[in-house]
Parts: structure tokens; sequence; C-alpha cells
């Protein structure tokens, strides 16, 4: 894949944020970009899919593509357009809602639904490779087991309700949720030989069972197996979905479905499309389900061509160990890259005093002209599995940092009150820490000094810098939003809403300014149209020069005590700051 000269023209830095994490709607993000001290700071905003129509995930379980008109306008789409801010989409390109228009057809005519094909029914995908289980839903032989990507714990399959009474396990690699809903002495009435102090004695314990999280099978009904089912089916029919269901990509309706939703993007002003979830959407019997080849290839170039139509500039989100070497692998295809790996070295370089893991990297993305964007903190979570290396074929390829490094990185960040996400395997048990979840200043301490850092470390770091607002503001972990959340709801801790109000006084406050300060600075000086050289430091300092046409600007820092120079010389303008 090659990227065109008009998708080269990208610069500038690129602020993260939902449609509603400044005061209730995205018009309240565009009045705060308004504010002056805000004047040509971003050039890109990265908004978040609750900026579409979903229900789950935070907006990752996507309904539509319309327009969320809760929290959007087409009005706002003109005024960042005024402000010459571009925009960047999420597509995700894996799974639908439950509630999607495709899926919901699904549930109401089964079999004779023209979107059969739309989803992956598991059963009809591993027909003659494994045998059902008590609950009818296969269970793959275990050769193909072992080589399943697991991102929550037990088989990613959602059983879903047909006409015909029956429940059918549907692939669902991602989140689901499925809420039991109290029954009525109504509802029991049809159920033949129950008395009224039966059904009564029933309905109570359905209701406490659901109440509880009871699981509704241990009930002890004290009732012949027929009646039971019947019962469990009646509680069945009443519940309510939500997931995310992958997208069968064999079907010629998904890519239809794919172009129609780029070319909808494109419509509001897309610029970079950020393809979350990609790297598990080809699935194939014998094969991973997470960036198998040449499969995973294959629509990655299908992708490429709709997206050439409308010039988008697709970015391929993947996690993966550093070790496996996928960041390599489509970097070298000329795909711009996720930089997952940057919040989790600066994070060790702050806390150990030590530049090497971090200036191994930033030489790797220099000398091999890896097209990035980086970021520190972002609406997930921070990387750790990213880190590590690789054992492939007998043969371990390093990561960034050792395991021993990372264990240090992650106690660190638990110890000041992140929250921990693993990986599975198929049969439920932890195989690898995955991310942390936690805001960046926290993670850090809540040491200004650092945060200011660490913000200087990746404004001068290759690629386009995309910015959490909240890391702006120094935000803090906020564990009310965890417990509000409940299960699953980690990811909260990180994703606080700012009243517009309280922006300004926030942007009174010194690390606000002087973030702001260094963000201009960014856009502003020509030495980062060139190229980096990484002047040689001690190990507990860092000596980052951009140089381009005589202009130049130059970053040298402490690690250990976090103080910081930046020298510079610009046609109009040259002279130092120190933090």
């Amino acid at each position: 894949m090659k990227i065109d000269g008009n998708k080269q023209n990208l610069k500038g830095v690129m602020l993260n944020a939902y449609p509603d994490s400044i005061g209730q709607k995205l018009s309240d993000v565009i009045q705060m970009l308004q504010f002056p001290e805000f004047k040509d700071t971003f050039s890109v905003f990265y908004i978040l899919p609750t900026f579409f129509n979903s229900d789950l995930d935070r907006g990752f379980s996507i309904i539509d593509y319309n327009l969320n008109k809760d929290l959007v306008s087409t009005a706002d789409l003109d005024e960042l357009s005024e402000l010459n801010i571009q925009l960047k989409f999420d597509i995700v390109l894996n799974h639908l809602s439950v509630a999607s228009p495709q899926f919901k057809d699904l549930l109401e005519h089964g079999d004779e639904s023209k979107y059969k094909n739309f989803f992956i029914n598991w059963n009809s995908f591993w027909k003659d490779y494994g045998a059902l289980n008590q609950d009818d839903v296969i269970i793959p032989k275990q050769e193909f087991l072992d080589k399943l990507f697991m991102r929550k714990s037990g088989l990613p399959i959602l059983n879903v309700p047909f006409p015909n009474g029956s429940k059918q396990p549907y692939w669902n690699t991602f989140y689901q949720q499925v809420n039991y809903n109290e029954i009525a002495i109504s509802d029991i009435n049809g159920v033949d030989n129950l008395d009224d102090l039966k059904i009564e004695e029933i309905v109570n314990k359905v209701n406490k069972a659901i109440n509880q999280g009871v699981d509704l099978k241990s009930i002890d009904f004290n009732l012949d197996q027929l009646i039971v089912n019947q019962i469990l089916n009646i509680v069945d029919e009443k519940c309510t979905y939500l997931g995310q269901m992958d997208l069968n990509a064999e079907s010629p309706m998904v890519w239809d479905f794919y172009e129609e939703t780029l070319l909808k993007l494109h419509e509001y002003g897309c610029k970079i499309l950020r393809l979350d979830a990609f790297a598990y959407l080809h699935k194939e019997i014998g094969q991973s389900n997470f960036f198998n080849k040449p499969g995973t290839w294959i629509y990655l170039e299908r992708l490429e061509a709709i997206a050439n139509k409308y010039n988008l500039i697709l970015l391929p989100e993947i996690h993966a160990e550093y070790g496996l070497g996928l960041h390599h692998e489509l970097a070298s295809q000329g795909y711009h890259i996720y930089d997952f790996f940057l919040p989790g070295l600066v994070i060790h370089s702050l806390e150990s005093g030590n530049n090497s893991a971090f200036l191994k990297w930033i030489n790797e993305i220099n000398t091999k002209n890896y097209k990035t964007i980086n970021m520190l903190g972002c609406h997930d979570g921070i990387p750790i599995l990213d880190l590590k290396g690789k054992e492939i074929n007998g043969t371990l390829h390093d990561g960034l940092l050792d395991d021993e490094e990372v264990e240090t990185v992650i106690q660190i960040i638990l110890a000041r009150g992140g929250r921990i996400k693993n990986l599975y395997d198929s049969t439920g048990k932890k195989i690898s820490y995955y991310q942390i979840n936690a805001t960046f200043f926290s993670a850090l301490g809540e040491n200004e000094r650092k945060l200011l850092l660490a913000r200087a470390l990746q404004l001068f770091t290759p690629g386009i810098p995309q910015i959490w607002y909240l890391d702006i503001f120094a935000g803090k972990n906020n564990y009310q939003a965890i417990e509000k959340a409940g299960s699953g709801g980690h990811k909260e801790i990180n994703r606080t809403s700012i009243n517009l109000e309280d922006i300004p006084y926030l942007l009174q406050k010194d690390i606000v300014k002087n973030q702001i300060k260094l963000i201009n600075f960014r856009n502003n000086s020509k030495a980062f149209l060139g190229t980096l050289k990484i002047n040689p430091s001690k190990k507990h300092e860092v000596d980052l020069e951009w140089n381009h046409e005589g202009h130049f600007a130059r970053l040298i820092a402490n690690l250990k005590t976090c103080n910081f120079e930046i020298s510079y010389n610009d046609s109009d303008f040259s002279g130092q700051m120190s933090f």
C-alpha cells in the first residue's frame, strides 16, 4: 500500500475525546476549542464513536453510522471545518451491535433473514470440526481451540433467540451483556399443571435469583425437567441483549456495508480512518483469529482500495507484542501505525531514570521511517502486552522491555490505583496482561513535573501526536465512575467528563498552560518538518534535536529530576525555554 501525496500533508497535533468529554455534547467541545488559549492548538480531532449511534463499550458497539443526534449535529461539523480542524473517526470493522438493523433482522426472521450470513453462526462455522456440548454449542477440537486468541474468558459466543424457539450461538469476540428481567405471574400462567401457589413460588424464586445474579439453572424448582425448561424459556424470552457481534467478511453484503460506511464518513469530513479491531476480522479453520495470513492482508488491501476513492488515511489499530513484529510489517507496507509502545516506555523511562528502551524505539521509528500516530493517555488503557517479546517457532524475539521491567511498570501503576485487563485462553485461564486502565497523570504518581516532561518527550517523538483531553487538564483516576459502571467498567477510570464552566479555571493552572505552550511550540516550529537527530547523552538524559532548512528545535531532559530545556531557532524567533 502506498500513501499518495495528498495523504502525506497531515501535520500538527491531534485532540482525542468523546463528543461529550467537555460539557454535554460536541458543541461544548467546539466552544472550548474556540477559547483564545486553544487557537490553532489542534489541527486534527479524533472523535470517538459515540459520535455515531451505539449502545455498549462506550461507542464501540455500533448500531449504525448515522450521527448520534443527542451529542452531534451537522452544524458542529461545519464549525470544525471553519476552525480548520480535520477529523479522524473509527470504523469498527469486526463487529456491529445486536441492536443494529442487520442483527435485529436476523433475530426477527432467523434463517429466513437476508442477513443470515452477515454475521457468523458459531456452530455453522465449526461444523465438522468439533462436537456439540450439552448446551448445543460446538466445542472445536483442541488443536483449533489452542490457536484462538481470546479477549474475554470462555468461548467468544453469545447465544441469541431465534423465532423457532432455539438458541443460536453467534461469534462475539468482545463485549456482551445479557440482562435478565423480572417475570410476572401472568408470564407463567400458560405452563401446564401448575396451581396458583406454585406459580407464585416460581415467580418469587426466579426474580430473587435475577436480582442476586444467581445462575437460573441452579434453582431447585422441584418440578419435572420439561416444565423447568418451559419456565427457563419464558425467562429467556424476556431477556434483553447487548453485544458486539462479529461480522462475516466472507459475505459480499459486509463489503457493501463497508463501502457505504466509508463514503458516509468521508462526507462527515473524515481524513484519518482508524480500523478498530481489524486484525480479528479474518477467520479461518486451523488459523489464529488474530492477524492470520494472508487473509488479513487480503482484507486490508480491499479496504485500502475503498479508502483511496475517498482520500482516507487508514490507521490499522493493532495490539500485539513488539517481538511479533506486526508493527514493522504494517509500516513496511506504507501504513501509518499506532505507536502503542510510547506510553509504557515513557513511564518506564521516568520511573527508572533510564533512556535505553525509549531511545531504542525512537531510533527504530527514525531509521525505518515509520509513519506513526503516538499518544500517552487515551480512551482505552496503557498498553502492556505491546512492550513484550514473543516466542516464534522456538525463538524468542526480544521486546522493548524485558519481562521484569514490564512487571515493574505494571506494579507501579497498580500501586497508584490502576486497574488491570487480561487476556485468556479458551478455558478462561489468564495467559497474559493486556493493558492497565489509569489516567496517565495518576500512572505517573500525579507528579506534574513528570507529566510535563512526558508531554515534551511525546512532542519530540516522530509521528503525529495524539493527546487525550483529560491529560491536558492533569485528570486523576475516577474510582467513582468505575463503581457506577459496574462489571467491565474499569475503563471509565480515565473518561471523566469536564464541565465547560470549569475550563477557564483549569486554564489558569501551570500544568495546563505549560502543556499548551509545548503543543503550540510543536505546531509552530518548522524544525519538526525535517529530520530527527538523537544526540549522545548519559543514561538518565534524553537529547533530541529536529532540523529543517536551518531551523532547529532541541530537547535536553533529565529523566531523574524531570528538569528539561528546549532551545530553538526559527525564521522569526529563537531562544530557550526551561522547565
